[in-house]
């Protein structure tokens, strides 16, 4: 019986992962293909392709960034972008999903260091993500500070703190690992040069 149920968990343990992963890539290509899929099937018909629609939305997206670079196209969308943050309810949502995109794939990436800080009178510490070293130009008196973004395990969720910069332990771990690392509740395995002693 033991033989049974040893091999039967083994057998949970080695699937559900792939099944999952599957699912989840099934359910994100079935998503972003139908984003303009369902535009361009209609015209072809039998012909359509599954990841054509996400080819046409790489394609949309390329030729919007690359306008977005030109003078003339360029001026309407800095105008429409300015509109866009000028209108009270809008501004906040906007802002938020602009700045949020940005930190991930702009130019000054956010969530790019690892770091670790120490609880107060704990000795205990937590895995964190440096998202701003400006904030004194949000508020004058956080002038030695930066804000650190702390995931909460098992759940995309976390919060900001604002933190002295000399309390902020920045370690060589890449930023994929320490999310994953959180995320799984410390039971995803990390390199051991990335979380010192």
């Amino acid at each position: 019986m033991k033989f049974l149920v040893k091999n039967f968990i083994n057998g949970v343990i080695t699937i559900v992962p792939i099944i999952l992963a599957i699912y989840v890539c099934y359910k994100v290509f079935a998503f972003l293909d139908g984003l303009l899929g369902r535009y361009v099937r209609p015209y072809l018909k039998e012909d359509y392709i599954p990841g054509i629609g996400i080819l046409c939305t790489i394609i949309l997206i390329t030729v919007l960034g690359w306008l977005s670079t030109q003078y003339v196209s360029g001026r309407v969308i800095r105008l429409i972008d300015r509109l866009l943050e000028s209108i009270p309810l809008i501004k906040t949502v906007y802002s938020v999903i602009k700045d949020t995109i940005t930190s991930f794939v702009g130019e000054k990436r956010s969530f790019s260091k690892v770091v670790l800080v120490e609880l107060p009178n704990t000795g205990m510490k937590c895995l964190g993500f440096i998202t701003s070293e400006e904030v004194e130009n949000w508020l004058n008196p956080l002038k030695d500070h930066v804000a650190v973004y702390i995931p909460q395990t098992f759940q995309v969720a976390g919060i900001t703190f604002l933190i002295p910069k000399q309390q902020v332990q920045i370690i060589d771990m890449k930023p994929e690992e320490a999310m994953k690392f959180v995320l799984s509740g410390g039971m995803a395995s990390a390199k051991k040069k990335g979380l010192p002693e």
